[in-house]
């Protein structure tokens, strides 16, 4: 009797694990049904309104400020433009714009911008400073451990009508401080107040 009711038992235990995977083999086949209409999903998205690859962009607006605290010409039609100059937590200023070559020729070289501190940021705007004229003090970009500057790097070539986010990190001057000379080779000094 002992061995028919383990016998039954063994096979009742078969049965069941036979559902088991009945189961998991129905639902793992259901799932695969869902990739391509998921899949075709997407695609015919981007067939009739090419919505993901408008959404990538659509983060550049979203990172271009919109309000201008100065604008600066420099040489062969560039123009620089300074969107945000503002204290951030841990004692820095950070400044931020745009770098824009509204000039006809096919580029501009970006080499004087790093300008002669030796560094090891290549091309870069690593040549920017701000001068505190009251407290009468000059600032010069942070750089990393390994001697890279806190700021836009990879500037080798600007071509005609480009447009490239400008950054730049330095140490905060005092609070009492309101506003800064910029100054970045081969542009116009400026003149700007500190938003924040």
């Amino acid at each position: 009797m002992s061995t028919r009711h383990s016998a039954k038992v063994r096979g009742g235990a078969a049965a069941a694990a036979a559902v088991v995977l009945a189961i998991t083999v129905a639902g793992c086949g259901a799932g695969s049904d869902d990739k391509p209409k998921t899949t075709q999903d997407s695609s015919s998205t981007n067939s009739q309104g090419d919505a993901p690859k408008s959404q990538a962009p659509s983060g550049t607006p979203k990172s271009t400020p919109t309000e201008v605290l100065a604008t600066v010409n420099g040489e062969a039609g560039m123009t620089l433009t300074i969107n945000r100059m503002a204290r951030d937590a841990g004692g820095f200023l950070t400044v931020e714009g745009q770098l824009k070559n509204t000039g006809t020729a096919p580029y501009v070289n970006t080499a004087p911008w790093r300008g002669n501190e030796l560094n090891s940021s290549g091309v870069s705007v690593a040549g920017v400073t701000l001068v505190d004229k009251v407290g009468k003090k000059r600032y010069y970009v942070l750089r990393d451990t390994d001697g890279r500057c806190l700021c836009t790097t990879g500037l080798a070539i600007i071509e005609a009508g480009q447009s490239v986010p400008f950054f730049a990190q330095f140490p905060a001057p005092p609070a009492s401080t309101a506003e800064l000379e910029m100054s970045l080779p081969t542009f116009a000094t400026a003149t700007v107040k500190i938003s924040g």
